[in-house]
């Protein structure tokens, strides 16, 4: 029977990860030639003024999506507070400040704050 070491287990890991790196560069190209195609398809819907457009393949439909930001956090804050619209953000916890929050008030913690902690392995090049 062999022996897993981790000499073994290392040089499988390693040869798993550059795998996976080759995989992700061909899925990168992929992807790229996949937004130019997109792009023409676009141009196409907007040629015909159509929405959809039906074919053998497949229906392409063109779709609009918004995303917005603040370039001034501390007066789209203050807005939102003045107009009780806090339901214009999202409910989610900066992990960075809230670690350092709890590292710097060891005493304190929020009700209600779940914690996900994970340990992983990562293998570098000799």
């Amino acid at each position: 029977m062999t022996e897993i070491t981790a000499e073994k287990l290392a040089k499988v890991y390693v040869k798993i990860r550059d795998a996976r790196r080759e995989l992700k560069r061909q899925d990168d190209a992929l992807e790229e030639q996949l937004k130019q195609v997109a792009g023409e398809l676009l141009n196409i819907c907007k040629e015909q003024g159509a929405a959809t457009i039906r074919t053998e393949y497949g229906t392409i439909s063109r779709r609009t999506s918004r995303r917005y930001w603040s370039n001034d956090w501390e007066s789209f804050f203050k807005f939102i507070k003045d107009h009780d619209a806090f339901n214009l953000m999202h409910q989610r916890i900066n992990t960075n400040n809230m670690q350092q929050f709890l590292e710097e008030h060891p005493d304190l913690c929020p009700p209600g704050l779940n914690a996900d902690i994970e340990q992983t392995i990562v293998i570098t090049k000799r």
